[in-house]
């Protein structure tokens, strides 16, 4: 019989009770390592774009009642945040065409399942980051540009090299998942 002490349910933390955590992530299907990944790249970026409209938007709508000239011109900032999404749509299909059934009998690559899941993790949070810098970054653009018209396009240089972050995990992204095919 076994004591209370001996057991791994309430005393995980011993070695002893180290090895069935490990044979639970080797028990779960690459299916679904990849489509977790496919789901974390497509709802991170979407995450990131949403958060960068929010405070992009916010401070144009508020610098816009100084100064409504600014309305048009700094939407530029709100676009900016919507390709953090499309780089995350694009990633996801690309993960996507490399999920294939296996044929019968041969088991879908582990590696594939994990690499696909650590693509999807790597765009996503260069997204997530990417739609917080444009988001704060174009709030900026919109606050400064309503004080002074002549520093909108030196600003508006720092954002796109802000949104060139996202492209990079976008990059980093499809290289990971280059080689994975689960078939």
């Amino acid at each position: 019989m076994v004591g209370f002490f001996d057991s791994c349910w309430w005393f995980w933390f011993r070695p002893a009770c180290y090895l069935p955590w490990w044979h639970l992530f080797e028990s779960i299907s690459p299916y679904a390592w990849a489509s977790v990944g496919t789901a974390l790249a497509i709802g991170l970026s979407v995450l990131g774009a949403s958060w960068g409209i929010f405070i992009t938007g916010s401070s144009l709508v508020g610098a816009a009642i100084k100064a409504p000239r600014i309305q048009s011109k700094n939407l530029i900032s709100v676009i900016f945040c919507e390709a953090v999404a499309i780089y995350g749509v694009i990633m996801a299909i690309i993960m996507q065409t490399k999920i294939a059934e296996a044929p019968k009998g041969v088991l879908p690559s582990a590696y594939a399942g994990y690499g696909l899941f650590a693509a999807g993790v790597t765009v996503g949070l260069a997204n997530l980051c990417c739609g917080l810098c444009v988001g704060v970054t174009g709030s900026s653009c919109a606050l400064s540009d309503a004080q002074n018209p002549a520093l909108f396009v030196k600003i508006l240089i720092v954002e796109i090299f802000g949104s060139a972050l996202g492209l990079f995990g976008v990059i980093i992204g499809i290289i990971m998942a280059g080689k994975c095919t689960l078939a």
